[in-house]
């Protein structure tokens, strides 16, 4: 009864799993080989026995999807592990925390009640067992042991369990634990040398166990290809996670029109598909993606991939000046892609602005509240491949006697270059960062330093930092900044700010307030906000790359202290 009560407290497990996702094209022992991308036999340098894995789980605040705890490794197994990558969460590889190797002792908790299989080589793990499993009460009063948060709390709407697969193999004749993550951003580093030998694990089973069947803590929802290798960009952007929600937090709405991308207007945007190749794709016969947008039509040529990967292709566009739906249709002259149609919806954030404060008004009943949480992501790595020719001669012999009766053998043989293409892939990264000043307006009379009296303006400057190793054709910086406030609750009315310096390093400030007697570029309080901080939000976005929108929150505040009235001074007109 226990079990069924705390099942109940769980809302839902956002993760879900296709039995085909795992089917590997033998079925064998369970081991991967060298090969790169079939379960067969193995070898002694690089194999993974079905069943070596565990769970990754992070206790995160609901609202600002931070961890709040250090991740915890939950596995049935006693590994033996000789490297790994600590214990990191997705969500900190999301916010630019770097790829670490470690040699120290791998630390994990056996649980007293077994987890079900949560990465298979056969198809046979059960969706529905997972998510009883980490519901019930046992385990996550067993999870609020191991975090050091009370159980109450935990189940009480304030957080969120975020799960990550792991899998414990050899790779080149060591043990390691990895996440699908961690798994992907090694990969990039070794230029592909992972999933050229454990793809069907690190890029298949691994990260197709578990994925978002709706969006929540700022990653997406997955809808691509379940039966094939992934990309290292697609893994790290949305593969191998799950969410558990507790009582307190209701499920994220879907919305009610599926748009696969929203842009605002006026802006330069990327959008990208993935390319998976079966076969090799070289520079002798390159791929083509086109894409056809409004008319217009954008090429990507000379695309090469190794057999049984995928890559990243994208084009960088200019939205419409007004709102729209959009169909974006995508072709391929060799591979297959992730998507040949994209829904695009174009809105507008310049219609909220708030109304004009006036002296009369009133909100006795106003009580702050706490600033949302927003989806963000302040950075992103993608890679493109490259190939080169790798000679190798071969002398092609011709035996010709030569000389009749007396003669001898001659070989008029030749030299062929037998050679293969090699795949190197560079890796790209993005970041965001930002800055925020809000000050008294300069025409506040009363104001020191920053604190003022309500009523008065506000100013303010915002600095958006982009900082890349790409190529301009795959990214943009930020451009759009919008203000949010607490008078309406951070929502319903909001200022999307004037971009007054453009590039890497764009600027935004409030425009010109049509309300202002100095055409000031300001925000008035209302007259009756009372006493203490006056916090503003703004939302940094529209920084896109290849892997997705960049988009970062950030705030400032001033104090208040009196109001607009306390400055006036009544007294009868002289006689």
């Amino acid at each position: 009864m226990k079990r069924i009560m705390s099942f109940m407290l769980c809302l839902v497990l956002l993760f879900c799993f296709s039995p085909m996702v795992a089917l590997a094209d033998t079925g064998g022992s369970g081991n991967i080989d060298g090969g790169g991308g079939g379960l067969g036999g193995g070898s002694d340098e690089n194999y993974w026995n079905g069943g070596n894995d565990g769970v990754r789980v992070t206790v995160v605040n609901a609202n600002t999807g931070s961890p709040a705890t250090v991740s915890i490794d939950i596995t049935n197994k006693t590994p033996t592990v000789q490297y790994h990558f600590g214990k990191i969460s997705k969500i900190q590889y999301q916010n630019g925390t770097s790829l670490s190797l470690e040699t120290n002792t791998y630390t994990y908790a056996n649980p007293s009640i077994e987890m079900p299989k949560i990465v298979s080589a056969d198809g046979s793990v059960n969706i529905d067992a997972i998510k009883a499993y980490f519901c019930d009460e046992i385990i996550v009063r067993y999870i609020s042991q191991l975090t050091g948060i009370e159980y109450q709390s935990l189940i009480s709407g304030e957080y969120k369990l975020f799960l990550e697969p792991i899998a414990y193999f050899t790779f080149q004749g060591q043990k390691v634990a990895m996440t699908a993550t961690e798994a992907a951003m090694y990969d990039n580093l070794l230029s592909g040398g992972l999933g050229s030998k454990m793809g069907s694990l690190t890029h298949k089973n691994l990260p197709l166990s578990m994925f978002l069947e709706t969006p929540d803590l700022g990653f997406t929802a997955y809808s691509g290809a379940t039966g094939q290798n992934q990309s290292n960009d697609t893994i790290i952007n949305c593969l191998g996670l799950g969410i558990v929600r507790f009582a307190g937090q209701p499920p994220t709405p879907a919305p009610e029109t599926s748009y696969d991308y929203e842009y605002t207007v006026d802006t330069d945007v990327i959008t990208p598909v993935t390319l998976y190749a079966s076969g090799e794709i070289n520079p002798n016969s390159p791929a083509k993606v086109t894409f056809r947008i409004k008319g217009s039509t954008y090429t990507v040529s000379n695309i090469v991939i190794p057999a049984g990967q995928s890559q990243l292709v994208w084009c960088k566009w200019h939205t419409p000046s007004s709102p729209e739906g959009i169909t974006i249709t995508v072709s391929s002259t060799k591979g297959t892609l992730s998507q040949t149609s994209i829904l695009a919806k174009i809105i507008r954030l310049d219609e909220n602005e708030p109304p004009n404060p006036t002296a009369t008004d009133r909100n006795d009943g106003f009580t702050t509240v706490g600033i949302p949480s927003r989806a963000v992501k302040a950075s992103a790595s993608w890679g493109v491949w490259w190939a080169q020719w790798h000679p190798y001669w071969v002398w092609i012999s011709h035996w010709v006697w030569v000389g009749g009766e007396y003669g001898s053998w001659y070989d008029f043989g030749r030299w062929e270059d037998h050679g293969w293409y090699d795949f190197l892939r560079d890796n790209y990264s993005a970041s965001l960062s930002g800055s925020m000043s809000l000050l008294p307006d300069d025409k506040v009379p009363t104001a020191s330093g920053s604190t003022m009296k309500s009523g008065y303006g506000v100013k303010t400057i915002v600095n958006a930092q982009f900082t890349t190793n790409a190529p301009s054709s795959h990214v943009t910086g930020g451009q759009t900044a919008t203000a949010y406030f607490p008078e309406f609750h951070y929502k319903d009315y909001w200022r999307l700010l004037d971009r007054t310096a453009n590039g890497y390093s764009a600027q935004f400030q409030f425009k010109t307030n049509r309300y202002s007697t100095y055409n000031r570029r300001v925000h008035f309080l209302p007259i009756w906000y009372p006493n203490g901080q006056y916090t503003v939000d703004t939302y940094i976005q529209d920084a896109w790359t290849p892997a997705g929108m960049l988009s970062i929150s950030i705030r400032d505040d001033v104090s208040i202290s009196g109001s607009l009235y306390d400055d006036w001074h009544l007294a009868p007109l002289n006689p």
